[in-house]
């Protein structure tokens, strides 16, 4: 079974044919929906993120023309999860994938609680850019997909065809070493 190419799949969308829907979850449907899982930790919401995944896109594409159609739509359904998890555990804290990674990052970077913390929050934005543009390709991505993607350290070694002991310890240097770039950086 051959998947589409996302440039023939932004055809299908530009052309309003629903075939575009079906090609799209075929091609990156177990992606998103294991993201969504790991925010969410329920294999039914996170399938429910994909469809308003889907929609979205329906709804935006076009005028929205998306240079990566996956990055496009794991970002939609990210933040679909996302929004979903706040507003599902607004009084209490859940376990899962996401809180684990967050805790993680917590020494690194502080969640803005004052205004002035607000104001810097594009300053901290730009220093995590130019400190992950300078990361090797493995070590980014190892990092992206814990952080970002909310995947287990297990899923992430998988993905990455490496050691859990090395997601592990790749993932403690970066830390280490992004709370010291930021601080030199004058973010922290």
């Amino acid at each position: 079974m051959r998947t589409m190419e996302d440039s023939d799949i932004l055809a299908l969308y530009t052309a309003r044919d629903q075939l575009a829907i079906s090609e799209t979850a075929k091609k990156f449907g177990g992606l998103c929906k294991t993201i969504a899982k790991n925010i969410l930790g329920s294999r039914e919401d996170a399938e429910e993120c994909l469809n308003d995944a889907l929609y979205k896109l329906w709804e935006s594409i076009p005028p929205a023309e998306p240079r990566d159609l996956g990055a496009y739509l794991t970002v939609t359904v990210r933040n679909i999860a996302c929004n979903r998890r706040a507003k599902e555990h607004a009084e209490k804290r859940g376990g899962g994938q996401i809180h684990a990674a967050f805790e993680e990052l917590c020494e690194c970077i502080a969640a803005p609680d004052t205004p002035e913390d607000h104001l810097n929050y594009s300053e901290l934005t730009d220093a995590l850019n130019r400190f992950l543009a300078d990361l090797p390709q493995e070590t980014r991505v190892m990092f992206v997909l814990r952080y970002w993607s909310a995947l287990s350290v297990s899923e992430v070694a998988e993905k990455c065809a490496v050691s859990q002991s090395k997601v592990k310890m790749t993932l403690l240097r970066t830390r280490n070493k992004l709370k010291a770039y930021l601080e030199e950086e004058g973010v922290l």
